[in-house]
C-alpha cells in the first residue's frame, strides 16, 4: 500500500474549495527550529486502538496539548499538555492571519516509512459541524492522500512539504476520507500539527 500519485494536471476534480494550502508557509529556519524542538522536548507517546477484536499499536506517536487538562473526542478522554511557548506562539500567529480559532493541537511523529495513518474522517460530533482543521507539516515530505466516501475510484494526492500548512473546512469530512500511507521508500521522520477546535 504505497502512496498515491500527486494531484493529476488533467481531468482534476477534486473540490478545491474543501482545502487551502501553502506550501511555504514557515520558512526554511523556521520550519527546521521547531522540528529540531518538537523531536526534542515533545512527550511523545504510542497509544493502542482495536482493530477486528484485537488491540495494536497505533503506527506513530502523539501528544495532546490545548487549553484544557482533558478533552472529550468521540468515546475517548484525552488528556492534554499545557501549551509550550512556541506551539501557543504558532496557534495564535495562524489564528491571527487566517481568522480561525483553535483550542487543541494533536501532534503526530511518523518516526519512518513504517508509520502511517488509515483512511479515516474527522467527523467527532465535538468537533462541531463542517470543522476547520490545520494542518502544518514538519520534516520528511509525505503524500497527504484523499479518497471520496462514496466513490473509493476518486483519489487523489498531495505532497505536504517541510513548512506546509494545509486547511482542511467545508464538506471535506462528509465526503472524503484522508490518510497517510505507508511506503515502500525510505523516509526519514516527519511531525504533522493538526489544529482543531474541540467543543
Amino acid at each position: 500500500m504505497d502512496q498515491l500519485s500527486l494531484f493529476p494536471n488533467e481531468g482534476y476534480d477534486f473540490p478545491e474549495e474543501l482545502v487551502e494550502f501553502h506550501e511555504e508557509y514557515l520558512s526554511r529556519g523556521e520550519a527546521d527550529h521547531l522540528l529540531n524542538l518538537l523531536m526534542e522536548k515533545t512527550p511523545w507517546q504510542q497509544t493502542s486502538q482495536v482493530m477486528y477484536d484485537k488491540t495494536v499499536l497505533t503506527p506513530r506517536l502523539t501528544a495532546w496539548y490545548g487549553d484544557h487538562k482533558a478533552y472529550k473526542l468521540g468515546n475517548k478522554t484525552i488528556d492534554a499538555n499545557p501549551w509550550s511557548p512556541e506551539l501557543s506562539e504558532l496557534r495564535n500567529r495562524i489564528e491571527k492571519q487566517f481568522g480561525y480559532r483553535f483550542n487543541s493541537v494533536l501532534l503526530n511523529l511518523y518516526r519512518d516509512h513504517n508509520d502511517s495513518v488509515a483512511w479515516h474522517r474527522d467527523r467527532e460530533s465535538e468537533l462541531g459541524n463542517r470543522p476547520v482543521i490545520a494542518s502544518l507539516s514538519l520534516g520528511q515530505l509525505r503524500n497527504f492522500d484523499f479518497r471520496n466516501v462514496l466513490n473509493h475510484s476518486k483519489k487523489y494526492s498531495i505532497s505536504l512539504s517541510h513548512g506546509s500548512l494545509l486547511f482542511m473546512k467545508g464538506k471535506l469530512q462528509e465526503e472524503w476520507e484522508h490518510r497517510i500511507a505507508k511506503s515502500t521508500h525510505t523516509m526519514k521522520p516527519r511531525i504533522n500539527l493538526t489544529f482543531r477546535l474541540i467543543v
